[in-house]
């Protein structure tokens, strides 16, 4: 019997995970969706003030369905940017502050929970300068974080819908505030996380001036 029993699997070549590069240009189609994105949150503020309840959901929908796309498109064909990067999550904010606002000066939702929820996006930008000091790179986006935007963009047009006298709104109306409270509960964890991962970050940069100014 031959002593080379099972070698094919060991001959056979490893995987090695696939690095997508980051691109620098900053005209890409995910982009360009990203702006768009962006330029219909003045759109949808103005229509949620003017009790246009219908368009300035047609506008989320839009906006979310654009928010899907630019992530498919940009990691299908390579084309993730460093502009991307920073576009995705400024319009996702942009949108939650504007809903937040909107819904809040309607009476739709409290104020204390427009505050909680600001709060947490003050909390955030505190670092910031703690960042820029350090010369700390932007920490990896954590799944809860993912969690908490999708939770908290898809609420509030459910809590909107749910604003109403249609039959839609039994179902919208409950569904959209546990959509709320679940994202403002993962909104404060991925944030608490956040400030772990920019403290490690912090503590490591130490250490390594540490070590060069050391004799």
């Amino acid at each position: 019997m031959s002593t080379d029993q099972g070698s094919g699997a060991r001959d056979e070549p490893r995987r090695v995970p696939q690095v997508v590069p980051v691109r620098d240009e900053w005209l890409t189609v995910p982009n360009v969706l990203s702006v768009l994105r962006v330029a219909g949150v003045p759109v949808f503020l103005w229509l949620i003030l003017a009790h246009q309840d219908g368009w300035a959901l047609i506008v989320l929908m839009l906006s979310g369905i654009t928010d899907y796309l630019d992530g498919k498109i940009a990691r299908r064909f390579g084309l993730i940017s460093r502009v991307g990067q920073y576009l995705d999550p400024i319009a996702d904010r942009l949108y939650i502050v504007s809903t937040l606002f909107g819904l809040g000066w309607r009476e739709i939702i409290p104020w204390w929970l427009v505050a909680v929820l600001v709060l947490r996006d003050a909390f955030i930008a505190a670092m910031y300068p703690v960042a820029r000091y350090y010369r700390l790179p932007a920490p990896p986006v954590h799944f809860v974080g993912k969690a908490a935007t999708f939770n908290l963009v898809y609420a509030f047009p459910l809590v909107l819908l749910g604003y109403g006298d249609s039959w839609l709104t039994a179902v919208a109306q409950p569904v959209g505030w546990a959509f709320v409270w679940w994202g403002t509960v993962l909104y404060w964890i991925g944030a608490v996380m956040y400030a772990v991962q920019v403290a490690d970050m912090v503590a490591q940069r130490r250490r390594q001036w540490g070590a060069v100014q050391a004799p």
